[in-house]
């Protein structure tokens, strides 16, 4: 039995920054973030571009059933076009070296997730009440306390935990975390930025998801938290509920890929 997804997206700066350097998409098919990384060259550049390679992955699905092809090889498959474009940038343009993002994308069959993900960008379930985080963070910190040299709580603390061991970024080898997420009928997805992770706890974030009637209200809560939380970084969020009911959904994209990409959603 296939159902439908009833998505909201949206993308702050944040007070303290001038640009936005996070990327993200709501496609027909395709959920993604990409988040430009923080301190390095270009980050804008390398979200916009990713986030254009899965777009022309989501234009490709359209009409085309999914369930017959291999989900995860395919959205490998766009997580490795992103890739090859950054290099194809910086090969044009050596001011570009050393741009990276995150990315974590979410392709939907009508009975579940293809899921890619690199970096700290975050994808979460709300399911009967419950919050749960479905990927898990690339940074320095995360694998200390993999390695049990840190507890979660201190994990939250510590002043390098945005400090990533894995991006997509020009010149570097991509190994993405690939998996498979089974959707129920009432599940509310998450996709989101470190931006609001940073600032707002899980407590927070399942408070706000278990309240709001619709996803475009979470969204709105989501970013408002984050941005009274002093919003030191850009802030981006998709919200997805899995619905039985046919649902139709704009293709569209937010932050630095609305102004730099080059193929428009529609």
């Amino acid at each position: 039995m296939t159902h439908s997804l009833r998505v909201a997206i949206g993308s702050d700066p944040g007070p303290r920054r001038s640009e936005n350097e996070d990327s993200a998409l709501l496609g027909r098919s395709l959920l993604a973030v990409a988040d430009g990384m923080g301190g390095h060259v270009h980050g804008e550049v390398a979200s916009s571009a990713t986030i254009g390679a899965l777009l022309d992955l989501d234009l490709w699905a359209e009409g085309v059933d999914l369930r017959e092809h291999d989900m995860l090889g395919l959205v490998r498959d766009g997580v490795a076009e992103a890739a090859r474009r950054l290099d194809a940038l910086t090969d044009a343009d050596p001011d570009l070296r050393g741009m990276g993002t995150t990315v974590t994308a979410l392709l939907w069959d009508g009975s579940g997730f293809a899921v890619a993900h690199v970096g700290d960008s975050r994808a979460y379930v709300l399911r009967d009440g419950l919050l749960g985080q479905i990927t898990h963070d690339h940074t320095m910190v995360q694998s200390l306390v993999d390695a049990g040299r840190l507890t979660a709580e201190e994990a939250e603390r510590h002043p390098r935990r945005s400090v990533l061991m894995r991006t997509l970024q020009a010149g570097n080898a991509f190994e993405p975390d690939l998996f498979r997420v089974e959707a129920h009928v009432g599940d509310r997805f998450l996709l989101c930025s470190d931006g609001l992770t940073d600032v707002v706890g899980d407590h927070a974030v399942r408070e706000a998801l278990a309240t709001a009637t619709e996803p475009a209200d979470a969204v709105h809560w989501l970013i408002t938290l984050a941005v009274r939380g002093g919003g030191p970084d850009n802030i981006t969020c998709v919200v997805a509920d899995v619905v039985p009911e046919r649902a139709r959904t704009e293709r569209i994209t937010v932050g630095a890929h609305r102004v730099l990409g080059t193929t428009k959603a529609s």
